[in-house]
Parts: structure tokens; sequence; C-alpha cells
């Protein structure tokens, strides 16, 4: 073999090298690429997923099935403010509160008469039952506690431009009943109804005043109710506008306040929203409890159990009367800010909202009672959401009732007592996501995209090192077994050089040259 051979070897060295650094270069500039389309691809992907999943399919579904029977365990925990001096009260002076509680209910929440309709909505009747939950209780339904006698004191207030014949009439009722101001009940009779002959009574001489006969209780609207028949988009046309309220009980809004906005039915049933929530974002619900719609605002971003959430909160706005808050206008007549009248939507009685212990509202509410403690903490109302999917994580749902009382003239029950804003009792409705639905909804809206997200980044980084090391390679593999060096001695020529200068192949070198040395 001569110089021939070992050229061919070499050449043939040199292309399974060069073979080599090509498909390492290309290979690596797929994944490159690949990397690259998942950046731009993805997210299309989770979007499109996303409007998928969010819309009340008439096909069920995991969606709707969720929609249909929350697997998420609501609790309300109810806080009964304890009058400690009602003959003072009577007398005229401050009155002085404990708070007694929590008195914990699981609620559960089934919707039924479900029909969808062409229009791409769905109608429906959510369900709610309590049942007391003794070991997450500070006490048992069978506590006594002395509270505000309500249907009395309600029935006073509100008779109190009747007549005087009337008011003596009604309070000759008291009298024979043996009605009054305060009383000393339990627990489970204060919340869930007693029997009273007062109101059979009472439903006969003023009986436009009174609209439910038999028993009495505060929240016994509560419990084995629904909420009203809610008609709601299913966003199979337009997930912008999936869960949002159509109409509620047939109407487009109610007829309890003064202003067309404050009558507004807004956002949707408060359970879930539309996706791809933003910061900028406000969360609005109709609640039927309250009679109106409420709105929420963005606080800050947060994690619940590892998925990323958005807090929205109360704002101070929402019961502010209309003098600080001028859209609010519509809910007066209005007293100092933070207390809201809802008396036009529970039969005229004298009904407030507010927060528990009157956080947020005007110092006058607080300095009329002793006994209140306002806290962010345990006292603000929010709501922690996913914002791709517009499912809420964890919620509270604090509001306080109230009752406006004073003493009238002609009615000798009500005493001295001064006009005052009188706490009832407070509530927390809660509900957070917990197993096995958290582990689904975490793979499905965390991991699953967090793993794309991740992919497309070793793709990326693996390609890229890939190509370089088909360049370091290359560079390598030019170098390799080269050196030159100059010389201005002729060389010695080989026979290999001879035979070529022979051949005339290669012409004879003269001065200077660059000699190859093979390594």
């Amino acid at each position: 073999p001569g110089y021939g051979g070992v050229a061919a070897r070499s050449s043939m060295a040199v292309s399974k090298e060069r073979r080599a650094v090509l498909i390492l270069g290309s290979f690596g500039l797929l994944l490159v690429a690949v990397g690259t389309a998942f950046i731009f691809v993805v997210p299309g992907l989770i979007t499109a997923q996303v409007e998928k999943n969010v819309r009340i399919d008439p096909n069920g579904g995991f969606t709707f099935d969720i929609w249909k029977d929350l697997p998420v365990p609501f609790y309300m925990s109810v806080y009964l403010f304890e009058v400690l001096n009602g003959d003072e009260i009577l007398a005229g002076g401050k009155p002085k509160l404990a708070e007694r509680g929590p008195y914990v209910y699981r609620e559960y929440k089934q919707k039924a008469n479900i029909s969808f309709h062409v229009n791409n909505t769905i109608s429906f009747r959510e369900y709610r039952t309590l049942h007391f939950v003794p070991e997450m209780s500070n006490g048992t339904e069978q506590d006594y506690i002395v509270v505000p006698n309500m249907l009395m004191l309600t029935i006073s207030v509100m008779m109190q431009h009747s007549s005087t014949a009337l008011k003596w009439i009604v309070s000759g009722a008291f009298a024979t009943f043996n009605e009054k101001a305060f009383m000393n009940r339990t627990v489970q009779e204060i919340l869930w109804g007693y029997n009273d002959p007062l109101l059979d009574f009472l439903s006969v001489v003023v009986p436009d005043m009174i609209p439910f006969k038999g028993k009495f209780g505060v929240l016994s609207e509560f419990n084995n109710t629904d909420t009203g028949l809610f008609t709601i988009f299913t966003g199979m046309d337009d997930t912008k506008k999936v869960q949002m309220i159509d109409t509620w009980n047939g109407q487009k809004e109610v007829k309890y306040w003064r202003s067309e906005q404050c009558n507004m039915i807004n956002g949707t049933a408060g359970q879930m929203w539309p996706p791809f929530i933003t910061p900028s974002t406000d969360l609005e619900f109709y609640s039927p409890d309250a009679c109106r719609s409420m709105r929420l605002v963005y606080e800050k971003s947060d994690q619940y159990q590892g998925i990323p959430t958005y807090r929205f909160k109360a704002p101070s706005s929402m019961f502010a009367n209309g003098t600080a808050y001028p859209p609010n206008e519509g809910f007066c007549p209005c007293l100092a800010s933070g207390v809201q009248n809802v008396s036009s939507c529970r039969f005229n009685a004298p009904v407030f909202l507010s927060f528990p212990h009157f956080y947020n509202a005007d110092p006058v509410f607080l300095q009329a009672i002793d006994g209140l403690s306002p806290n962010s903490d345990l006292h603000s109302l929010f709501l922690d959401l996913h914002p791709l999917t517009g499912i809420p994580m964890n919620c509270s749902i604090r509001l306080q009732l109230n009752l406006h009382i004073q003493g009238i003239r002609g009615i000798m029950q009500t005493g001295k007592i001064k006009p005052v804003v009188f706490p009832l009792l407070w509530f927390a409705e809660t509900g957070k996501i917990v197993e096995p639905l958290l582990s689904t909804y975490y793979t499905q809206v965390v991991l699953i995209p967090a793993l794309f997200e991740y992919l497309q980044y070793i793709l990326i980084g693996l390609g890229g090192g890939l190509i370089v090391i088909a360049v370091v390679v290359e560079v390598k593999r030019q170098g390799r077994g080269f050196l030159f060096w100059s010389s201005n001695k002729k060389p010695k020529d080989s026979k290999e050089t001879k035979l070529a200068h022979s051949e005339n192949l290669i012409p004879a070198s003269n001065g200077i040259v660059l000699q190859e040395a093979s390594l």
C-alpha cells in the first residue's frame, strides 16, 4: 500500500467523523426546534384544554359532575352574642355582650331541577341542609343563651308610627304571652325556631305584618331550603360567560332597592367563575341571602396546597353608605358606613348586615357596644381562586346579622332602650378543596403544565448542548494532525515526492517550504 492507500483510509475516517458530527448537530437542532415550538404551542394547548374543561357540557364530564354535586366540605360556624346586662339596656344603658360559639354545622349542597336550554344556559335549584357537628363546636345546641327577643323587638320597631291604640293592643298581647325584650333560649331554638303563640295572635291582628306562622328562628331560612331558581350560561359557545347568571327566579334584576345599579344581578352564583382571571378582574356574585350582588377585589397572589391562587377580599365600600360611596345610595336609607339596611327584602324588619364585630365599619357602631373586637384575620371575607380555571380553592364568607332596636313609646316592654344597631350573631361559611379531589386537581392544573414547561427548556438545553459538542468535535477534527513550520532548507525528497515530481504532479520546491507532518 503506498501513499494512495493511506490517503484513502484517512479520507474514510474523516468522512465517518464528519457524518457523526452532522448527525449530532442535526439532532441538536431538532431538539432546539421542538423545544422552541413547545414554548409557543403548549400555552395554546393548555388554554384550549381549560376552555374545554370549564364548560358545563350537557353530555356530562369532570366539570359537570363537580358543579352538580360539589365534592367540597362546607361548614357554617355560628357565633351568638350573649346579652350580659339586659336590665341595664332596658334602663338606657350601654349593651355588654359576650361571644359564644362557634356552633358548627356541616353544610350539604345539591343541585336539582337541572334543565339545559337552547341558548346555552342551564337552570337549577340548589338545596342546602345543615347538620350539627359537636366535635367541631364549642358547646352544644342545648346551651342556653340570653339574646334579644328578635320577634318582639322587630314588631315594636315596625309599629313605632302606628296609632297609640294599636300599640297598646300589641303591648297587651306581649304581656299576655309573657314576651320580654330579652329571652333565655337554647341555641337550637334561637337558630332553627321555637313555637310562639304570639305569632298566631299577630297573624290575626296585623296579618300584613307577619308573613309566617308557627316557628320562628333567626336562621330557619338557611336549612332545608333552596336559594331560588338560577339560570346561568354553560359556556359552550363562549367560555367568558361560563357560570355567569342570566336570570334569578326568572328576573334580570331584583326590585328591592332604589337604583337600577343596586338592583342588578351581576356575576355568578358564587361557586365558580370564568377562567383566565387576572388581578385587574373583580369577582362578582349574586347572594340571595343578602338580596344583592357583591363584588370582591384582588388582594394578593398566594398558594393553596401548592396550587397558585389569587386572594380576593371584600372592599371596604361593600357596606359603605351613599355619602362615602355614591353607588351604594340605592341601598339607603342608610346609617353610618359599615352596615347595610336589608329591611326591604326582609319583610320591612329593621335588619342590617355588616362584617363580624363591625369590622371595617364606622367606629360609632363599635363604641355603642361593649364586648366587640374586630380583627382582619378573624372577621374579613375572602376567597382564594385558581386564576387559570376560575375555581375557588378556599373561601370564608363572614357576615354579621344585626337588629336595629329602640324603646317605643306605647310599648312598655321596650323600656328606655337607646337606638342601637344590636349584633345578634355572625357566621362564617367556609369551604376548601380536600383529597381526593385536591390531588386530581393538582395533577391536572399544576403538575402536567409544569412538566410541559420544564420539558421545553430541557429540550432546548439538551439540543443546545449537542450543537456545542458537535462544533467542538468539528473544530478539533479540522485541526487534528496538522502542524506547520517554516524552513529555508530544501527538504529531502521522499520516494513518494520524487515520484510525484517525476510525473509533474507537484512542482519542485524552491525557497521557503511549508512541511506537513503527521502526528
